[in-house]
């Protein structure tokens, strides 16, 4: 059973677009939290010994037939739970108040009156703009509940029982727009829970690593090392707690960025002790590549490619029982819906999968971190800033930034266009800025003009997002001198281009990678 922090609220997830983001605000507290399905057993809730509960959002009707509805014992717990949105009108279903169907659906801003200064709209102005989204609404309040405060369309807006620590919000306060939101959720979590907001990444550090050495005792575990930000930390956090009982496996797949493999080699051999086996397998990946253009076919061939390699490299180690990988919280979300009713977008290669097939048992000491919370705890383990600022990259790597067939021509294409991108957001200024940056090779050819002659060669698209997780994200505005060098550049250095697009859509609807 894990070990929870002192400090720790429990968030059920009903669907809501937003619930990733109610954790990130209470986290950003000091305070640990995480997302269970909306249907969890009241014994499981009971073992994590939260000190509070926060219902999330979602696009269901409580009165629907099929609306996700958690255990009405959770009501019983007496613990303090504040229900947003979809959340509050669960309480009223619950409870005997009245939901139904608004006369005028919100969805936007609204100007949030407040009637009782108290707890939980403590130090919120007397007027605050809040985000609503729902078209259902409390139309009468259960027994025992008062009104905090009301908006024109809603005036039930945020209501609470103060005696049985149940409170509700119409509105969103996880949410950048509701501009009071984040005291909302420390009055929350501070005030009405009883949280101190202990957890710091020394904190998680000290009781991951205690967590390790305990579990694992005296047996082996191997790490797939990346020589990214998540793979890195996570091989961290496990040499910390058993040392020498660990060995890091680095796969060259040859579908890696310019210099990077000869990179990964000379930092992590030094900072691993010599606990590192580096294997090259780029012709192998690149044989099983040919003719494939799918993305998810490209990824699953990369990724039992990934496997066979790997498996081959454990069996040579003895006593190995454990794999750590470096999964993060967006990877477990964006793959399967095990948190609630929420879609799969894409595969992540390191995400299931490799346990089952190596009867190994995991360890995945970040599975319940975002990229920023990850970087700190690095920080906190020693490891080197050149690693920690490093931009995400893709399991499968150049190959899903290859739309088509990957070949060898077609890739040195693209780490040439890659490295002369990076290299000038470096020089002046900017990588450090953007979330991630990098270049897609299209299969697309254009008419350009070099010189007197005509050409017919690639296009390639220029991809730079400003994030803080990787859930959302928005384009970077690169200044235009900016632009205008990379591309010429590219387009005088590169033999094989002869036009450059930046790409300008946010996450959602797009993701951040192309494939």
């Amino acid at each position: 059973m894990k070990t929870h922090p002192e400090d720790f609220i429990l968030i059920l997830d009903f669907g809501s677009q937003y619930t990733q983001l109610i954790a990130r605000r209470i986290r950003e507290l000091g305070v640990y939290c995480e997302i269970k399905p909306f249907n969890i057993a009241i014994e499981e809730i009971l073992t994590y010994r939260p000190q509070g509960i926060i219902l999330s959002g979602g696009p269901s009707s409580v009165y629907d037939s099929d609306a996700p509805l958690p255990d009405p014992k959770i009501l019983e717990l007496n613990i303090p739970l504040l229900g947003i949105c979809y959340g509050l009108q669960l309480l009223a279903h619950f409870l005997g108040g009245k939901v139904e169907s608004a006369a005028r659906r919100e969805y936007g801003l609204a100007q949030l009156k407040i009637d009782q200064n108290e707890d939980l709209l403590k130090n919120v102005s007397q007027l605050t703009q809040v985000w609503m989204s729902h078209g259902d609404a409390l139309h009468a309040l259960p027994a025992g509940f008062q009104v905090l405060a009301e908006t024109a369309n809603s005036k039930f807006a945020a209501v609470a029982n103060r005696e049985r620590k149940l409170y509700g919000v119409q509105f969103h306060p996880e949410v950048a727009h509701t501009v009071e939101g984040k005291t909302i959720l420390r009055n929350f979590a501070f005030e009405i829970c009883g949280c101190k907001g202990t957890w710091t990444p020394e904190s998680f550090v000290a009781a991951t690593v205690a967590e390790i050495k305990e579990k694992v005792g005296k047996a082996h575990a191997i790490c797939a090392l990346s020589g990214g930000v998540d793979s890195a930390v996570a091989a961290a956090l496990v040499q910390r707690a058993i040392g020498g009982q660990l060995t890091c496996v680095f796969v060259d797949t040859g579908l890696l960025r310019k210099g990077e493999a000869q990179s990964v080699k000379d930092t992590f051999d030094n900072y691993f002790q010599g606990n590192l086996v580096v294997v090259d397998a780029a012709r192998l990946f690149l044989k099983r590549l040919s003719g494939v253009t799918h993305p998810e076919e490209k990824r699953k061939i990369i990724g039992n490619t990934f496997i066979e390699v790997f498996e081959k490299e454990a069996e040579k180690i003895s006593g190995v029982e454990y794999l750590v990988q470096g999964t993060l919280y967006p990877d477990v979300i964006e793959s399967v819906s095990t948190q609630g009713p929420s879609a799969t977008i894409k595969t992540h290669h390191n995400v299931g999968g490799l346990p089952e097939r190596m009867n190994l048992k995991l360890i995945e000491p970040l599975r319940e971190l975002f990229k920023d919370e990850v970087r700190r705890v690095g920080q906190q383990l020693g490891i080197p800033d050149k690693i920690l600022r490093r931009h995400p990259f893709p399991g499968p790597g150049l190959a899903v930034r290859i739309l088509g067939e990957v070949t060898e021509e077609r890739l040195n294409l693209l780490r040439e266009v890659d490295w002369i991108f990076i290299e000038e957001l470096r020089r002046r200024g900017w990588y450090d800025q953007v979330w991630q940056a990098f270049a897609v090779l299209l299969p697309v050819k254009t008419v350009g003009v070099m010189g007197d002659q005509r050409t017919y060669e690639n296009v390639v698209g220029l991809r730079a997002v400003t994030s803080l997780d990787g859930m959302t994200a928005d384009w970077a505005r690169l200044p235009y001198d900016l632009l205008g060098a990379i591309s010429n550049r590219i387009i005088n250095e590169v033999r094989g281009v002869n036009r450059v697009v930046y790409d300008v859509s946010s996450k959602p609807p797009s993701t951040i990678e192309w494939e």
